[in-house]
């Protein structure tokens, strides 16, 4: 039990040290969400610790989901703050990406409360199962983020010292021991005390990670990476959102055969540069089957040998 209350009270403290250095470093303009979701923390504890201590069951209960309930919404936003930092150079990217959040945080509130309404015979009660299916939801969205990061870092022109990198990490790797530690206690291999420390030793480890990158120097977008990939997605969005007008080259093109059409069947005077080169092609000296510059006519017969 020293253990677990030592752990629970080290969260907050190595919080208040990343957001005074966020704060030092001015990467709270940057990154608002998160340093947001920091300060969120740092509360709850004030409020949460007390109660822990001298106040009720109910009143603990209530207070710890309805935090976490907000921890959660503060979690997600976080995971949009960085995917938008990451698309920063691609806008369209970035706005598909926002809409797909945006689908998404529906999605999930739909299934929570489908959730809701059919557990509400269970002991624990519909707002903690719809609490339960959302946190896994959001577990299993910062597992993607950082896999994502890594595989596709090299594409995007980031780099493993950007904070953003750094902060997906921390959620990422937390996520990923929180999810494999509900797998094991399902399967009745962890007790619900050794989850209880694992979550907290690695929730640790995440603050640590976000504290070691906010002190870093970040290192500024790899221009040198291989770009044009990304640059070509974005591109092609760009196109499907705004294609291009109708009067482009090809209707141009069909407009210059019709004028040459026109003035082979007698139409219109050349001008003098166009009678130059008509002249120049009629009384020329190379091979028959060479054509002129602007292509032969179809009109015009081939020269005969003399005989």
């Amino acid at each position: 039990m020293q253990i677990d209350s030592a752990l629970w009270i080290a969260h907050p403290v190595l919080q208040l040290a990343v957001a005074a250095t966020m704060l030092s470093r001015r990467l709270h303009r940057t990154f608002p969400v998160f340093f947001a979701y920091l300060v969120w923390q740092i509360l709850v504890f004030s409020i949460l610790f007390p109660i822990h201590l001298w106040g009720t069951y109910p009143e603990y209960f209530y207070s710890f989901w309805i935090a976490d309930a907000i921890s959660l919404a503060l979690g997600f936003k976080i995971i949009h703050e960085i995917f938008l930092d990451v698309f920063r150079p691609y806008h369209t990217l970035k706005d598909l990406g926002s809409v797909l959040f945006k689908w998404a945080a529906l999605v999930m509130l739909l299934v929570a409360g489908v959730v809701a309404a059919s557990s509400s015979t269970t002991d624990q009660g519909p707002l903690v199962q719809a609490i339960f299916t959302v946190q896994r939801c959001v577990r299993v969205m910062q597992c993607g983020l950082i896999l994502f990061l890594l595989v596709f870092s090299g594409y995007l022109g980031v780099s493993w010292r950007q904070q953003s990198f750094g902060i997906a990490l921390g959620f990422g790797g937390f996520a990923f021991v929180e999810l494999a530690m509900v797998a094991l206690n399902i399967a009745g291999r962890a007790t619900p005390a050794g989850v209880n420390l694992t979550n907290a030793v690695a929730y640790n480890c995440a603050i640590l990670v976000w504290f070691g990158y906010a002190l870093l120097n970040s290192r500024s977008r790899d221009t040198s990476a291989n770009l044009l990939m990304s640059q070509r997605w974005d591109q092609s969005l760009t196109d499907l959102q705004h294609p291009l007008p109708s009067d482009s080259l090809i209707p141009m093109f069909e407009g210059m055969v019709d004028r040459a059409f026109s003035r082979t069947n007698g139409g219109p005077a050349h001008s003098e540069p166009e009678a130059g080169v008509a002249a120049a092609v009629a009384a020329g000296s190379g091979p028959a089957s060479s054509p002129s510059p602007a292509g032969e006519s179809p009109m015009t017969s081939p020269r005969r040998p003399a005989s």
